[in-house]
C-alpha cells in the first residue's frame, strides 16, 4: 500500500486537466485482496466523516457502498497477481459539489458492460452478478473507461447535488 499522497513522485497523480480540481481528494493503492478491499471501504467511510459527510447520513452510505462495490469487484474480477488496484476519492469544491468515486485495476480484458445496458441476473446466479445494478441504482452517473498510461481499466460512479438531494450541501 502506498500512502505518500503528498509526493507525485510517490502515488499516481491524475494528470489531466479535470473539471473536478479543487475540494477534497483522497488517493491510495491497495492490495488486490479481500483485506485491501475492507480497507478501501473504511478509508473511504473515514474520509467521508472527516470531510463533514456524517456516519449513518444517506450520502455516506451510499458513496461507502459503492466504494465497496467497486472495490470488490477490482479484487474479483481485475485480480492480476502482483498488482494494486487504485482508489479515488472526490468531493468538488464550488457551486458544483460533485461526488466522484474512481477505481483501476489492470486487467484489461474483463470489462464490465456500458451503463444502461445491464441485465437483472437469472436465477442461476445464487452469488454475485448484481454489485453493478446496485451502483447504477444509487449513482447519478457511472461508467468505465481505459485506464490512461497504463493497462486495464478505470469505473467511475458520480453523484450531483442537484440531481440527488442528499448530496446537496
Amino acid at each position: 500500500m502506498t500512502s505518500n499522497n503528498h509526493s507525485p513522485a510517490g502515488t499516481n497523480q491524475l494528470t489531466v486537466t479535470s473539471p473536478y480540481l479543487g475540494g477534497n481528494v483522497f488517493a491510495l493503492r491497495f492490495t488486490s485482496t479481500a483485506r485491501g478491499a475492507r480497507l478501501a471501504r473504511r478509508l473511504v467511510a473515514v474520509r467521508l466523516d472527516g470531510w463533514g459527510v456524517p456516519y449513518g447520513s444517506a450520502a455516506h452510505e451510499a458513496v461507502v457502498l459503492v466504494a465497496a462495490e467497486l472495490a470488490a469487484n477490482a479484487v474479483r474480477h481485475g485480480h492480476v497477481p502482483g498488482r494494486d488496484f487504485h482508489l479515488l476519492l472526490r468531493v468538488a469544491d464550488g457551486p458544483r459539489r460533485v461526488t466522484r468515486i474512481e477505481v483501476s485495476d489492470t486487467r484489461a480484458e474483463r470489462v464490465p458492460p456500458r451503463p444502461g445496458l445491464l441485465t437483472e441476473p437469472g436465477q442461476e446466479l445464487t452469488d454475485g452478478g448484481r454489485g453493478l445494478l446496485l451502483v447504477e441504482s444509487l449513482t447519478d452517473r457511472w461508467g468505465w473507461c481505459p485506464r490512461p498510461g497504463a493497462p486495464g481499466k478505470t469505473v467511475w460512479a458520480e453523484w450531483d447535488p442537484f440531481t440527488n438531494a442528499e448530496f446537496a450541501p
